[in-house]
């Protein structure tokens, strides 16, 4: 068995027909394949092409001819890995050829571009034996950054893998081998930690002695373990000195000196168990004789060694890793590989030596000792794990592994002397990792740097229990950008921070506001009905509102001066949180009505929405406030605004209503904000347009791309958010709520914990810094 059966696993599929018509499906449609090619310069003229191709092209090839190193700038070699393989193992299918293969690796290339932004050429060679496979790949070295070989059948990888690198200046990597043992040892590491347990001394047992299995051994032992502790099983047996049967260069290094022949002989006294070869290898009566509180790694798909409940009813001591998502502690390399490689092509490395493997083993095995992610967290059903038995290793989906691995290797790069491009800036490289994790990073940027100079703030959450919330109060407080006040249950904040493995603590980190139980309750009964006691409320109404209006609670704190800003909504309908908003808080002075202001980062870049969430049909006079006051909260963000007011008429080509109240709004905005860089009304393609706008209106004074499209209707513009959001996979921060006289927001109930952090960040920064 190899690392590939280690590296795709799901939890147990449907009827095979039924999912395999699925998989057919998904795969022809709405185009064949996983994959396609973009182009990431504009070719919209005759200048555009004369730039990408001839004559333009000839200056950048001449460039590096001369100096090759320059490849990186002028071209996506960089940021390009070829995926090769020769489809003799693949998947468990076995040597189905390079043309079946190809699904899979293409499969690979989706994983490297989700979780790394690298792009990648799959390639599938029709080269079975070794010296065809070294002279095809070793010839693709000018077009490429580094190569993935993958789903190569053992023994000819370790010598395929070998001879590469011998002869390749650019990192190649075995993923079957290399992914597998760096999560694997990584896993060993914590087992062993929590075990209290020393590498150097603990005794391995092993199943399996193919490329995955040797590959974790010889890791393990650049680590710290000692040949002498390690025990090696395959079809044979043991791996002893003498033997002559399936044997080979690689396997032969943990060759025993021993008369024990099978895994019985050798489980006695076992600290782990590694397992890389069929199910049910290990029995419940060899699990008992292993040390106390033994790792097992029964990494066999689609059925493990032993099931991990069999496993633990006979050692309840035992810490259990398997390669499936249905367990904890799933080893699969996709922790890995797009990691490892981030960080090679970012310091230009020459190759992936033992260094950087050892950087990202570590790395993962200290991550899973952190605080998981609200990302992380998402990925499980129920509580959420903390590190220990159940959690050895971080989830797939936890995003800060790109953080934490892509800097270490190429910090090892950098150490070991492999790196053409040392990155000399780390803080500047973390940001820009940051910036693809968390796509908000970029555009959020000068509102965290903002709220961290700021006097701390003190942002109140109605909706304090929820996790969302609990989550980005952590942050919050670490990154040093408010001080939260949660609303809530004592008991309940306390249970769920336990359950999510939060570390701060309410009374001592944070305020709690005990809706039940608070000494100022009277005060916010008085001082809610002296606000709404005319209208239609009376006193026990009142009370009943305090103790269960979380929104209420949280307004009357940011009216008395005892918070600075207030975040609700995510739980709960809008128009309920305005009202409770409006009623407490208020509008600013001047202001005519709310209006709400919606985000959306995509590929394309921050694209402000108004008013997506307030006004049904605003009048000219609203909609010129609305621009004006979204002009202004979009310079928070260190963004010029440009605004379009965008109706069905494109600059006086319809006469209606809305056309003519787009066109009031205009004016009224230029004689107000002459400084606003703003024009309409005009169609939604003329605003994103500069090129189509300036066909129907030469002088038009919006210049480039609108970034703020106002609407009509509401109507238009959440129907408009809500397609664009979901076409173009953007990140939404707001809704942004405009118009009051002390910051308060209400999110949405879709809101990610990430969001609340944005828009408790934005409140602080509104909250210091009034417009």
């Amino acid at each position: 068995m190899t690392a590939k059966d280690t590296k795709r696993t799901s939890a147990p599929k449907p009827a095979s027909g039924e999912f395999d018509e699925s998989a057919l499906f998904y795969h022809k449609y709405p185009r064949p394949g996983k994959l396609e090619i973009q182009a990431t310069k504009p070719l919209g003229n005759q200048r555009d092409l004369a730039l990408a191709y001839s004559p333009g092209v000839a200056a950048p090839c001449l460039a590096i001819r001369d100096n090759p190193d320059l490849a990186a700038d002028y071209t996506g070699r960089a940021n390009l890995v070829a995926v090769v393989s020769n489809g003799t193992a693949v998947l468990g299918l076995g040597n189905i050829g390079p043309l079946a293969s190809k699904p899979v690796m293409e499969g690979k290339a989706v994983l490297f571009k989700k979780f790394a932004g690298i792009d990648v050429f799959d390639i599938e060679i029709d080269a079975p034996d070794v010296d065809r496979m070294v002279s095809v790949i070793s010839a693709l070295e000018p077009t490429f950054g580094g190569i993935n070989l993958e789903d190569i059948k053992s023994p000819e990888c370790f010598e395929v893998e070998r001879r590469l690198r011998e002869v390749m200046d650019i990192p190649v990597f075995h993923d079957d081998q290399h992914g597998t043992a760096i999560i694997v040892a990584a896993a060993i590491l914590n087992g062993l930690e929590l075990a209290g347990k020393d590498l150097a001394e603990a005794k391995i047992v092993t199943s399996g002695a193919g490329a995955a299995a040797l590959a974790c051994l010889n890791l393990l032992v650049t680590l710290g373990a000692r040949r002498e502790n390690i025990w090696v099983h395959d079809l044979e047996g043991l791996v002893y000195e003498g033997r002559e049967v399936l044997m080979d260069e690689w396997k032969s290094i943990y060759a025993q000196p021993s008369d024990n022949r099978v895994l019985a002989d050798s489980i006695h006294g076992a600290d782990v168990f590694l397992g890389l070869s069929a199910a049910g290898v290990l029995k419940r009566e060899l699990l008992v004789q292993m040390a106390e509180r033994p790792l097992i790694m029964a990494l066999a798909n689609p059925s493990p060694e032993i099931m991990p409940d069999e496993a633990r009813s006979a050692r309840p001591d035992a810490m259990i890793c398997t390669g499936r998502s249905d367990f904890p502690n799933q080893v699969n390399n996709v922790l890995c590989f797009p990691y490892i490689f981030r960080g090679a092509l970012d310091c230009g490395a020459r190759t992936i030596n033992e260094e950087m493997k050892m950087a990202a083993v570590r790395a993962i095995a200290a991550l899973a000792r952190e605080e998981p992610s609200d990302i992380a967290a998402r990925a499980y059903s129920g509580e959420t794990p903390v590190f220990g038995p159940e959690y050895l290793i971080p989830s797939p989906f936890d995003q800060r592994l790109i953080l934490r691995i892509a800097p270490a290797v190429a910090e090892a790069a950098a150490e070991s002397g492999v790196a053409r491009r040392p990155i000399s800036d780390m803080g500047a490289y973390r940001d820009q990792l940051t910036r693809f994790v968390f796509r908000s990073g970029l555009i959020m940027k000068p509102l965290f740097a903002a709220a961290k100079q700021a006097a701390h703030k003190r942002v109140i959450f109605a909706e304090g229990e929820d996790e969302r919330v609990l989550r980005a109060a952590q942050v919050l407080l670490e990154e040093g950008i408010a001080e939260p006040i949660l609303i809530g249950r004592p008991a309940i904040i306390e249970t769920r921070l336990a359950r999510f493995g939060l570390k701060i603590r309410p009374g001592s980190d944070f305020e709690v506001i005990n809706p039940e139980e608070d000494p100022r309750f009277r005060d916010f009964v008085d001082e809610y009905f002296a606000i709404v006691g005319r209208k239609g409320v009376i006193p026990e109404a009142a009370r009943t509102i305090i103790r269960t209006n979380s929104t209420v609670i949280g307004a009357l704190a940011v009216r008395r001066g005892e918070a600075d800003a207030l975040i609700c909504g995510l739980e709960g309908r809008y128009a309920r949180h305005l009202r409770d908003v409006s009623q407490i808080i208020g509008k600013a002075e001047g202001v005519i009505d709310y209006s709400a202001l919606s985000l959306l980062i995509s590929q394309r870049g921050a694209t402000f929405f108004t008013d997506t969430y307030v006004s049904m049909t605003p009048t000219a006079e609203e909609i010129a406030e609305t621009t004006i006051m979204a002009a202004q909260e979009i310079r928070r963000f260190g963004i010029t605004p440009k605004a379009a007011l965008v109706s069905h008429s494109n600059f006086g080509s319809r006469d209606s209503d809305s056309a003519s109240k787009m066109r009031c709004a205009l004016e009224i905005i230029r004689r107000q904000a002459p400084d606003l860089e703003c024009d309409g009304e005009m169609h939604g393609d003329s605003a994103i347009s500069e090129l189509l706008r300036r066909r129907v209106m030469p002088d038009s004074t919006l210049t480039g791309e609108a970034n703020l499209l106002v609407f009509p209707t509401l109507d238009a513009a959440n129907i408009t958010l809500g397609v664009v959001k979901t076409m173009t996979d953007a990140l939404h921060v707001g809704p942004i709520l405009l118009g009051t006289r002390l910051p308060a927001h209400i999110l949405s109930p879709s809101v990610t914990s990430r969001g609340v952090v944005n828009m408790a960040t934005l409140a602080v920064v509104e909250a210091s810094f009034p417009a």
